[in-house]
């Protein structure tokens, strides 16, 4: 009897057809059964965000063979809770991998990115996740040498699962040579952001988001870290928000009382 292959979701925030959705189908293929569910256009920099108070459709399309693709007319938050509940009906995929997107999301830029917002979707529905990201913001990025490591990380994830409430954020040096993967954490950093402002064609003003990365962390065990020296940079992150070590402190606090 042959080995029931795997259901993997595959998602994005670059909109459905991005080159760097078309590299992931490619390796899920390998892997599994694929179902996409994917924005209709870009959706970068949404977050967490989803689709209230206006209607979401999704359409089934035919773009690649033997591939079963839906466009979503809503946030990649709302392409997995719509996989979950209407394309997969109830039944949970034994994967989401989300990307690969065009630009980094390591460092602070997880809590502003699309790609790895679907995987903590997935995440928070009990579904293995990995989010993948590639140092180059062209259209045309070669995603070559990203193959191999999408594969062997997922690959591993379907092998050993991932701890309940956990995923992972996966990011690709942009580099001649990739040397390896590192296991890292989260490094510490910020956007310094400027608003450009501009005038339109009747003086009203209008701005234009613009700021510059501000790395504080020079440990040598972070994601930026990684990347800079021609490493994939591998966290595990969390949903779970909690800052468990500030608790202590808050309950020494004389809050008033009744």
């Amino acid at each position: 009897m042959s080995k029931k292959q795997p259901s993997i979701l595959v998602v994005n925030d670059d909109g459905i057809t991005a080159p760097g959705i078309k590299v992931l189908i490619e390796e899920m293929q390998q892997l599994g059964h694929v179902t996409v569910v994917a924005p209709e256009g870009p959706q970068s920099g949404t977050g967490h965000a989803i689709t209230i108070g206006k209607p979401l459709r999704i359409d089934r399309i035919y773009i690649y063979p033997d591939i079963e693709m839906y466009k979503c007319s809503g946030t990649p938050v709302d392409c997995v809770k719509l996989a979950v509940n209407k394309v997969f009906k109830g039944r949970k995929p034994d994967i989401c991998v989300s990307g690969i997107n065009h630009g980094l999301n390591s460092s602070i830029n997880v809590l502003y990115s699309g790609t790895m917002s679907a995987a903590v979707e997935g995440a928070i529905e009990e579904i293995p996740s990995i989010g993948f990201s590639y140092d180059d913001l062209e259209y045309d990025a070669d995603f070559s040498k990203c193959r191999a490591y999408v594969r062997s990380i997922t690959e591993q994830v379907l092998a050993n699962g991932l701890a309940k409430g956990t995923l992972l954020n996966v990011n690709f040096p942009k580099t001649d040579q990739i040397k390896g993967i590192k296991i890292c954490r989260q490094a510490d950093a910020k956007w310094a952001e400027e608003f450009d402002e501009r005038k339109d064609p009747n003086n009203r003003s209008y701005y234009w988001l613009t700021g510059v990365f501000q790395l504080r962390d020079r440990g040598e065990d972070t994601d930026v870290w990684a990347l800079q020296n021609g490493y994939v940079s591998v966290v595990p992150v969390q949903f779970d928000m909690t800052a468990h070590h500030a608790i202590p402190e808050l309950n020494s606090w004389e809050f008033v009382t009744q």
